[in-house]
């Protein structure tokens, strides 16, 4: 078939689709349909359980052909339908990096791994298509390393080179940047604008971070209630504001920055009695017309907004008070310490070496009321620090004390009783056969008091009394972080101790978090929160830790932290959208929402309201109001 001809062919075609599980009544996918072009770069979004996993499982046949539910509709794949063709013949045109990439290594060795599907094949060239897929994936380097030792940003990164190892022309990657920090997302991303870029991949990703869309996809197709609702332009799709909001889906902070700062300007234009009518048709058309979905973009547009009224600038405030609610810390912090970890240090036994050091003599106090967030790249120690706190792993020298017991001397059950620690991967919680038996586990074999309320409280919290019968194990990355986090909530432990608590949630199920935190603040002394989630650490954290390579090399406020560009560069973090965007237009303290950065924004503009409030009214002479009506537009 000559190249043009192929061209012309979707990469993915699908039509009339609906699915449900077995064992569910529930339709996953009710008649969804979606043409992919090839050498796009598209991105699937929708909020947890609106079926973008179980699309993307469409693709590469393991449905119907693994998950054998009620299915009804066609699946084309590069003009093949998937219809009487097995897995493993689909994947030779599909590579597919899932959720849970760690699950799909299964080899020792870097090359090993790259090696393992092509030989599987039977390919004779099978030594240098692995050669190939690590080339590409920047990993040739580290093709004689033991999987193990690669840190997650490299293990994504190999099981992307095994799915590569077949030569697909076709990748699908489920959340890419879910458990990775900044630095290793965008390393990842970069790897998947090269394939898309350099060498005519069709990439798809199922992403929630809106900012990543933004930066390297060309279309995205939301998804509702099992549905294809439409398939957009990125630039467009990021500013259907009205339904990604509906659907919990957040546009980029600065998108969001924007919206508001234009509704700000619109509803000043519409009620000063003294604005001229060009005022108000200008104000009408950009209203209609794009915000910035990126960085650059929106440092042009706030930069060209507010030179436009330099006559009107005002002085940024020099501090936020402390009484402003958007910079607010946990009310009831004290001096009690809860956590206390001196010279604590722990190491594991390595193949190659006789000891492999994971954190370095820790000297750290946390103390009731905290709100802490540790953060850092990928291996630089915050989970073992989680594990040494809950009693998980003991320190080979030095000592942990929590809620005044050394973890050395007491039992990990008698521990557990006031801690709580939320894995990373939400399956490893996992021992029941349904979602209720799951929450409830704990507190029956504990015997605590009020069982069916209390865990009726909490399917309530985290929206899962739908899901109630269901084996957690079948649901969507995002419906299972919400499992864990019920069960690591369900006995109101004193301290709790969350691991990647956001990675996988949409906007909404990330608000409920937030929201199920605050319920529990009579219950939770301290909350520790790992995390590469920076908007979580600006808006929820009143401390912030900072970790690389097993020690702490910061410590202090979300401001403090975010204003240290050598501290976040060294320790592979990145401040929020807001913050950066903040720094760029010169304002301080950096602000911590876009709501927020909107407001500071308008003062500096327009004044406080009651400065406004103070000013003459009447109508503007002729030259006042042709001077306003010349003065460019928020756009």
């Amino acid at each position: 078939m000559p190249n043009s001809d192929k061209q012309d062919i979707p990469a993915i075609e699908i039509r009339g689709v609906s699915f449900a599980y077995p064992g569910s009544e529930i339709s996953v996918l009710q008649e969804a349909s979606l043409t992919l072009k090839r050498g796009t770069f598209a991105a699937i979004a929708g909020g947890n359980g609106s079926g973008k996993s179980t699309l993307c499982k469409l693709f590469n046949g393991l449905i119907p052909n693994y998950y054998s539910g009620d299915f009804e509709g066609t699946v084309h794949v590069c003009g093949v339908p998937a219809e009487g063709h097995t897995v493993a013949q689909l994947s030779r045109m599909v590579g597919y990096v899932y959720q849970d990439f760690e699950n799909q290594l299964v080899r020792p060795t870097v090359f090993d791994e790259a090696c393992f599907a092509p030989l599987n094949y039977g390919l004779s060239d099978y030594r240098l298509m692995a050669s190939k897929a690590l080339d590409l994936c920047g990993l040739s380097d580290l093709r004689d390393r033991y999987v193990w030792e690669l840190s997650g940003g490299q293990k994504h990164l190999l099981a992307l080179a095994g799915a590569l190892s077949l030569e697909p022309e076709v990748l699908i990657v489920d959340e890419p940047v879910a458990q990775l920090d900044p630095q290793h997302a965008r390393q990842v991303y970069e790897v998947l604008r090269r394939l898309n870029r350099d060498h005519g991949k069709t990439v798809i990703v199922i992403e929630h971070h809106a900012d990543f869309i933004a930066e390297y996809c060309h279309e995205v197709c939301l998804m509702e209630s099992g549905r294809v609702l439409w398939q957009r332009p990125t630039a467009e799709a990021l500013n259907s504001l009205d339904d990604l909001d509906r659907l919990g889906i957040q546009p980029p902070e600065v998108t969001r920055a924007a919206a508001v700062l234009r509704e700000m300007d619109n509803a000043r234009t519409q009620s000063d009695p003294r604005s001229s009518l060009p005022d108000r048709r200008s104000a009408g058309r950009h209203a209609a017309q794009r915000l910035p979905i990126t960085m650059d973009e929106a440092v042009a547009h706030f930069t060209t907004f507010m030179q436009s009224g330099n006559g009107n600038l005002h002085p940024s405030p020099a501090r936020i008070p402390a009484s402003d609610p958007d910079h607010a810390g946990l009310s009831g912090s004290s001096s009690n310490e809860v956590i206390r970890l001196q010279d604590a240090s722990l190491h594991y036994r390595a193949l190659r070496r006789a000891r492999h050091q994971v954190l370095h003599a820790l000297n750290l106090t946390l103390f009731e009321g905290e709100r802490i967030a540790l953060v850092g790249n990928n291996g630089a120690g915050k989970s073992s620090l989680l594990k040494l706190v809950a009693g998980v792993a003991r320190p080979q020298s030095g000592s942990v004390t929590v809620l005044g017991q050394d973890t050395r001397s007491v039992s990990l059950e008698q521990l557990s009783s006031g801690v709580t620690l939320v894995f990373q991967n939400p399956e490893d919680m996992f021992i029941e056969d349904s979602v209720e038996a799951e929450v409830s586990h704990c507190l029956r074999r504990r015997a605590y008091p009020n069982i069916e309320a209390s865990v009726a409280n909490m399917l309530r919290a985290f929206r899962l009394e739908e899901l109630r019968q269901r084996d957690a194990r079948l649901l969507s990355g995002g419906q299972q972080r919400r499992v864990s986090l019920a069960i690591g909530a369900a006995i109101r432990p004193e301290i709790m101790l969350l691991d990647e608590p956001t990675a996988n949630l949409d906007l909404s199920t990330r608000e409920e978090l937030l929201g199920a935190l605050e319920e529990l603040s009579e219950h939770v002394r301290t909350v520790v929160i790992a995390t590469h989630d920076m908007q979580l650490v600006s808006r929820w954290a009143t401390r912030v830790v900072v970790m690389h390579q097993g020690e702490v090399v910061g410590d202090g406020t979300p401001d403090e932290i975010f204003a240290d560009r050598e501290l976040t560069r060294r320790a592979g973090i990145a401040p929020t959208q807001t913050a950066q965007l903040s720094a760029d237009l010169g304002i301080r303290p950096l602000c911590r929402t876009p709501e927020e950065l909107a407001k500071r924004i308008a003062e500096r503009m327009w004044g406080s309201p009651n400065e406004r409030a103070d000013r003459p009214s009447g109508n503007l002479t002729h030259k006042e109001a042709e001077e306003h009506a010349a003065r460019s537009q928020l756009v």
